[in-house]
């Protein structure tokens, strides 16, 4: 620790000397460093603060999504897990599916029969209760609008983390080059200026060798740590990037699975005629038929808290 403490205005004072004696064009590519610099150190500390909170967050997110058995339950309770980009996806697809289920509906009615408590009649005759449920579901071609809405989503959130990750790319790959010719540019100057006065001596040529390595030192300075940074934030982000994708498939399969009549051409013909032959309208029993309508979709909370329109059906 002595040895660092008294090392250090050693180490100062050679950058002064070197910096006092620097060219002017030297000291122009110092100044371009050390702007780049600026930027650079903004952007490691930005993608620092948003990759560790899009990990924190979407933990939370996918601990809550797991939990549920709906794959809109999280939309409809108006949990936020800001900061998450699966939770950002999710709640796009939720929007478009609640869309979808509300201007495009698909009734999938399915008659069943339930045999009577009683048993047979006094005729031998054994009866059925009927019992008929109504599901609001939208078809494939809507689906692939969520689809489409989702695959958005994803691409969208994946450049959001990409974001300023330019300024590192340029900060390690221009630093050194940037630095190396205000180097070059002051040796140049040192061994023309040499050349001028007919003198070569290491005393005459020492001070504008060190004014041109300052240069290259700088631009290290600006290199090596944009380096470790980007190829740590790069790491990160393409796993993120995966994470997501893989939950836009799972979500998307979810969302097939409830929401969507994946019935074929012959099953709907079928449905559709038990429907028409087993509830027939009994007019010498004065029976009325009452048109079943199912309950409301639960709305989808918007994120500030108000709930909106829930799906007609």
């Amino acid at each position: 620790m002595m040895n660092l403490i008294s090392t250090t205005p050693v180490f100062a004072s050679a950058l002064q000397f070197a910096f006092d004696k620097a060219t002017p064009e030297g000291k122009t590519c110092i100044c371009v460093l050390v702007v780049l610099s600026i930027f650079s150190w903004t952007v490691i500390i930005t993608k620092a603060r948003q990759l560790m909170r899009a990990r924190k967050m979407g933990k939370k997110f996918f601990k809550a999504y797991r939990a549920t058995r709906d794959p809109l339950e999280i939309a409809r309770r108006g949990e936020q897990f800001d900061g998450a980009p699966a939770y950002e996806l999710y709640y796009i697809g939720a929007e478009e599916t609640e869309y979808q289920l509300k201007n495009n509906p698909v009734q999938v009615v399915r008659v069943k029969s339930v045999a009577g408590p009683s048993g047979p009649t006094a005729t031998g005759v054994e009866t059925d209760h009927l019992a008929r449920q109504i599901t609001t579901k939208m078809s494939a071609s809507s689906f692939d609008s969520v689809r489409v809405q989702l695959e958005r989503a994803a691409s969208s959130e994946a450049l959001a983390l990409e974001k300023g990750m330019i300024i590192l790319s340029t900060a390690v790959a221009g630093g050194p080059f940037i630095g190396l010719l205000g180097t070059v540019w002051g040796v140049m100057e040192t061994f023309s200026g040499i050349a001028r006065a007919a003198s070569a001596s290491l005393t005459a040529m020492a001070p504008g060798v060190a004014g041109a390595l300052i240069a290259t030192v700088t631009g290290l300075f600006v290199a090596i740590p944009a380096m470790f940074a980007y190829n740590y934030m790069v790491t990160s982000m393409r796993a993120i990037t995966q994470e997501l994708d893989a939950f836009s498939s799972e979500y998307a399969t979810a969302l097939e699975h409830k929401y969507v009549d994946n019935r074929s051409l012959a099953e709907e013909l079928r449905d559709a005629l038990q429907g028409a032959l087993r509830v027939p309208a009994r007019e010498d029993m004065h029976v009325s038929a009452v048109r079943e309508t199912p309950p409301p979709l639960p709305p989808i909370l918007a994120r500030d808290g108000r709930e909106s329109e829930p799906a007609q059906v």
